[in-house]
């Protein structure tokens, strides 16, 4: 963006190292709370390759926190009679599935199909018009270096070669890598790569069907013994398959023309179809062994990396942006003390791992499902396949700013708030979340369930909490989330995670003190 807005100004509150759409959500998190934002990127154009495909609900339900829930959500394919997610045999035919299509508990659809590209210019054109994002485009980051209050990162022109070319350096209070899975930004401040144990070479290929092309409309998984292939009926008219390369064959042959002609034949004829994106991956189940060295963070693909089963790649990256868009702004402000950014790695790890794991699962089941079906034994424990078919893809935190004692009894603490659409005493209709604010909340049932001590009160009123009771509302869509039929009370994060409920033995003023000591408060 070049309007000149810090044209004398090197320092930012924060600098993004990346401009994919994790390093965009970034920006536009912290931008949103008030801060000023840096983006360097080695490239001057946006990707226009089809890598993601898909945005989950709680996805939508963040860019619609930031006010942009509708823009991105048009990018996204119309609804479809059917968006099933089916594991096959060989003949395609469906063993068992589960329907994504409607709108789930976050108030948006569970699963929906986009183009990257779309996406990107959508996300940079959002950006053009924040003056509190600076984007330096075509700039390599060549070395970080921090102390205990900045840290300074020095670049070059990206198309500079001479070794001894002209650096520019910027300075930032914060830094976060989002500069992908081989992230400079990682190996600069030192952190390994932990692989968890999955690395198989898989042909992609994305294509363009033409107006005759008859393909199905569900995604499958087909579990044939011959080859493990993924098809993914992504937004229209595009279409994606993924084939398992077998022992013995190379990237060469398996990006050869002829080659595509034989593994597409049995699904589409070949003038029906445009080859728009044809590449051999290593699906990798791998996390980086640290999150955070000093000042920098890493996020997205640069602190984890997962097969593309679950369709959670790009979707635990938003997670990322979205936990620490809550945490550095409080820490900026002076409230909450830098103690604080430790739970990025603490919550962000260990629910990545989760999900790679469930990632790493489907492959698992694929691979048992097509042994049986050459009448082979289970190559995999039934133990070893984690994996709740009928139930949610994403599970929930279980660590970091939680009232984790309440975890294994009530189910609902760190897990998201469900969100319907709702009528206001004043006929006011939106999602839940408007009413919400932007920051802390508490949900009640009634006004009286929501009175606190002074110092409670003191204290959410300090984070920029807001109290909202559902006696004042009319359902219009969904539901109100389960936990309130159990309890009178609960205290939301920012992320819209539930911390707490009220019960038994936590009252509400504990739940409110004990998150506040959680967030290092400041006196």
């Amino acid at each position: 963006m070049e309007n000149g807005f810090w044209k004398s100004k090197m320092h930012f509150d924060v600098a993004i190292i990346g401009y994919g759409p994790v390093g965009a959500m970034t920006a536009l998190s912290l931008s949103h709370a008030g801060l000023r934002v840096l983006i360097l990127e080695r490239l001057t154009e946006a990707s226009d390759l089809p890598r993601a495909v898909g945005l989950d609900g709680e996805s939508l339900r963040a860019f619609a926190r930031l006010g942009f829930g509708d823009e991105i959500a048009s990018l996204c394919q119309p609804p479809r009679d059917t968006n099933e997610i089916q594991f096959t045999n060989s003949q395609r035919v469906k063993i068992f599935g589960q329907d994504m299509s409607g709108i789930g508990s976050n108030g948006w659809r569970d699963l929906a199909f986009f183009d990257q590209p779309d996406l990107e210019l959508e996300l940079r054109r959002i950006i053009e018009k924040d003056e509190r994002i600076e984007v330096r485009l075509g700039t390599r980051v060549v070395a970080i270096d921090q102390d205990d209050d900045t840290v300074t990162i020095s670049t070059t022109d990206a198309q500079a070669t001479a070794p001894d070319s002209a650096q520019t350096q910027y300075q930032a209070t914060y830094a976060i890598g989002c500069d992908g899975a081989s992230s400079f930004v990682r190996e600069a401040i030192g952190v390994g790569w932990e692989s968890l144990g999955y690395d198989q070479d898989w042909l992609v290929l994305d294509v363009i069907q033409g107006p005759d092309a008859d393909l199905p409309i569900s995604t499958m998984q087909v579990c044939d013994p011959a080859r493990l292939t993924s098809y993914i009926a992504v937004k229209d008219p595009n279409r994606r398959w993924e084939f398992q390369l077998l022992d013995g064959e190379t990237r060469e042959e398996m990006l050869a023309q002829e080659k595509i002609d034989e593994l597409l034949e049995p699904w589409i004829a070949r003038e029906d179809y445009a080859i728009r994106r044809k590449a051999v991956y290593q699906f990798h189940a791998a996390t980086a062994d640290a999150w955070r060295k000093g000042r920098v963070f890493l996020a997205g693909d640069a602190a984890h990396q997962t097969p593309p089963f679950l369709g959670q790649g790009l979707n635990a990256g938003f997670r990322d942006a979205v936990n620490l868009g809550w945490k550095i702004p409080l820490v900026l402000a002076g409230d909450c003390d830098a103690r604080l950014l430790d739970t990025y790695a603490d919550e962000r790890d260990g629910h990545a791992r989760l999900l790679v794991e469930r990632a790493v699962s489907v492959g698992k089941l694929m691979e048992t499902l097509a042994a049986r079906e050459a009448g082979l034994p289970d190559p995999h424990p039934p133990e070893s396949i984690d994996l709740d078919i009928n139930g949610p893809i994403v599970p929930p935190m279980d660590s970091g700013i939680l009232a984790l004692g309440q975890t294994a009894a009530e189910h609902h603490v760190g897990r998201l708030l469900r969100q319907p659409t709702v009528r206001s005493a004043e006929g006011s209709e939106a999602q839940l979340d408007k009413f919400l604010g932007q920051g802390l909340s508490l949900v009640g049932r009634k006004a009286s369930d929501l009175a606190m001590s002074p110092e409670a009160k003191a204290l959410f009123d300090r984070l920029g909490g807001h109290a909202v009771a559902l006696e004042d509302f009319e359902l219009v869509q969904g539901s109100w989330d389960s936990l309130l039929d159990a309890h009178p009370a609960a205290l939301i994060r920012a992320d819209r995670y539930v911390f707490g409920v009220v019960d038994d033995t936590w009252s509400l003023d504990r739940l409110v003190l004990e998150l506040g000591a959680m967030l290092h408060i400041r006196n």
